[in-house]
């Protein structure tokens, strides 16, 4: 479900590094919304990221 409808973008993951240079898993995710779109005409429940709404690429219904 974390998943941009439009750019495909999802979570990262990667180390979190502590002041002791310990190290464990830490997961990214991307700030994803529950938004109304057009898509074809005909408005549709989306999973859509923050930068496509804001760069345009997703028009709103």
């Amino acid at each position: 479900m974390a998943k941009c409808a439009v750019c495909e973008k999802g979570v990262h993951f990667g180390n979190a590094v502590s002041h002791s240079h310990r190290r464990s898993n830490k997961v990214w995710k991307s700030n994803i919304k529950r938004v109304s779109c057009k898509v074809n005409g005909v408005p549709q429940k989306l999973y859509v990221c923050a930068s496509c709404l804001r760069s345009g690429r997703v028009e709103r219904a």
